[in-house]
């Protein structure tokens, strides 16, 4: 049944005063020939559990069945979360749209977001992360506006081997400003070509990504030397953080900010959303951080207390004040990340990113054993590119029909890379499922 919540009475009270006769007038603007002149052809209703039989037949054709061996990362990571993280993230005293503007009324969810953001801090290794952003590509973007801002230069420079869709989220992020973003190629073996940085005048921040969107470990400390001006920021990207556990973190590579996706850390890919944006930086520079930052103080009795502090979004100043204007936290993602990351413990998230690791190695090592041959030869985490030859795409297709879905096909990022392939193995990949595909693609 249709709930219309408003009266003849009403409705006719607004066209009066909008000065239309009927509804169908306020569409006259519309040209006849863009309206659609036949009711929509729509099925008839189910029952609620013919419904439920048709969502479930419908889910068994898709890419998420179970009968399907998925080998694809690109910025989203299956990995198994563990119980607890589901089910305290989905308590009641969690699970709202409420957003702490009143810290003294809000401790539970304050605290929630202080233990992620020490847990973030120790993760990158930096010495401040803030309370979480939308997603590691508008982090990302933020990263680089704070650069500008530390730095009062105009000129950012970016990786080609940053994920594309994290660039194309900074290129319409500074579109609309004065500011410019110069893109830096990668080299033969999956790394960041920063020959050309110590010519870069005005140079405010660079930007990479490590693992970067081959998989392939960026050398930081080497970026971090070759910046021009020791006002120059460098800004590491990542989409998957678990790296971290078996790799050095950014902050002990030399990065000034830290930023990127922590979707791995507890949330499922669930078609690309919800995600975490995770944001770390050095104290000196949080002044110009952005988004919400909870800290810890006492009352005047002497008792624990949370509190939103150094709070420079549009809410809380003058808006041309603000450091940003279009950022928020992810409360409940930060809140199973920090779930995760506490249920695995240090030793639990060195474990899981060598296990990750090793799959791997062992997924690159039978490719390779099958005559196949790598792209990159930098070190990977999780994900690593194959040169297939060529009219592998209709092998894709085929193995499709088969469900396998053989990676990510590269060329439509990067046109040179054509017959390239981003593979991924995690965790959660079996040892027979890898060998069953390359006994498929040998086939």
């Amino acid at each position: 049944m249709r709930y219309l919540p408003h009266t003849p009475e009403d409705i006719a009270t607004m066209l009066k005063e909008v000065k239309i006769d009927s509804l169908e007038g306020l569409f006259a603007h519309i040209p006849q020939d863009c309206r659609r002149k036949e009711a929509l052809d729509i099925p008839a209703a189910l029952t609620e559990w013919e419904l439920n039989d048709h969502m479930d037949e419908m889910a068994h054709t898709m890419a998420t069945a179970p009968e399907y061996r998925v080998f694809l990362g690109g910025g989203s990571y299956r990995h198994y979360v563990p119980a607890a993280a589901s089910f305290l993230a989905a308590r009641s005293e969690f699970v709202t749209a409420y957003t702490p503007y009143q810290p003294e009324v809000s401790q539970g969810t304050l605290q929630a977001i202080y233990e992620y953001q020490t847990l973030t801090a120790q993760l990158l290794g930096m010495e401040v992360a803030n309370a979480s952003q939308y997603d590691g590509a508008s982090a990302l973007a933020e990263a680089m506006l704070m650069a500008i801002r530390v730095s009062r230069k105009k000129t950012v420079a970016v990786s080609r081997a940053v994920h594309p869709m994290y660039r194309r989220v900074l290129a319409t992020y500074f579109e609309p400003t004065e500011f410019n973003i110069i893109e830096l190629p990668y080299l033969s073996d999956g790394t960041t070509d920063i020959g050309a940085l110590r010519d870069m005048d005005d140079l405010g921040g660079v930007a990479v990504q490590s693992p970067n969107f081959f998989g392939c470990m960026e050398n930081l400390e080497a970026i971090k030397s070759s910046l021009p001006d020791k006002k120059s920021l460098l800004v590491v990207c990542f989409s998957e953080p678990l790296a971290y556990g078996l790799y050095k973190s950014p902050g002990h590579s030399g990065a000034d900010i830290a930023c990127g996706e922590g979707q791995s850390l507890g949330i499922g890919p669930t078609f690309g959303g919800p995600g975490l944006g995770m944001f770390a930086a050095k104290m000196k520079y949080v002044r110009n951080m952005p988004g919400r930052l909870v800290g810890q103080t006492v009352d005047k009795e002497g008792n624990r207390g949370y509190v939103l502090t150094l709070s420079t979004r549009e809410q809380h100043i003058r808006r041309e004040k603000a450091t940003s204007n279009i950022c928020t936290n992810h409360s409940l993602c930060a809140l199973a990340a920090v779930i995760f990351m506490a249920s695995l413990g240090g030793t639990g998230f060195k474990e899981l990113a060598r296990l990750n690791y090793d799959k791997a190695e062992y997924f690159k090592g039978a490719l390779q054993q099958a005559g196949f041959k790598l792209s990159f030869s930098q070190p990977t985490f999780n994900e690593f590119v194959v040169a297939f030859p060529d009219g592998f795409e209709k092998t894709y297709q085929e193995l499709l029909h088969k469900k396998f879905i053989a990676g990510l096909p590269l060329v439509d990022f990067y046109p040179e890379l054509k017959n390239h392939y981003l593979l991924c193995a995690t965790e959660t990949t079996a040892r027979d499922d890898m060998d069953a595909l390359v006994k498929e693609i040998v086939q």
